[in-house]
């Protein structure tokens, strides 16, 4: 099993990412999905298949986020680390309004 900073780390050696979210998002078919919330660098294009493939050929075929959204700025503390509990929220959101 593969937690999500493992993830997030991955993520983070992609040029494209400046910071990065990984949470458990409710699903009717599974317990949880792998999300991953994603802020670009400027100018970046919005390739969550991309980002996919980027992490499967990285780690384990299995960790890869199932899905992706992509975000002007993550909720951080004043010390600079991404608040999941905000994140978790907001995917819970996500999956009221589907």
């Amino acid at each position: 099993r593969i937690g999500p900073a493992e993830i997030e780390d991955c993520l983070l050696t992609h040029p494209d990412v400046v910071t990065v979210g990984v949470v458990g998002k409710p699903d009717a078919l599974r317990t949880e999905v792998v999300k991953a919330y994603v802020v670009l660098r400027d100018g970046a294009v919005e390739d969550a298949d991309g980002l996919q493939a980027y992490v499967k050929d990285r780690l384990a075929s299995y960790s890869y986020p199932r899905e992706i959204g992509f975000l002007e700025a993550l909720p951080m503390t004043v010390t600079g680390k991404v608040i999941r509990k905000e994140l978790k929220a907001m995917a819970v959101r996500e999956l009221v309004c589907e």
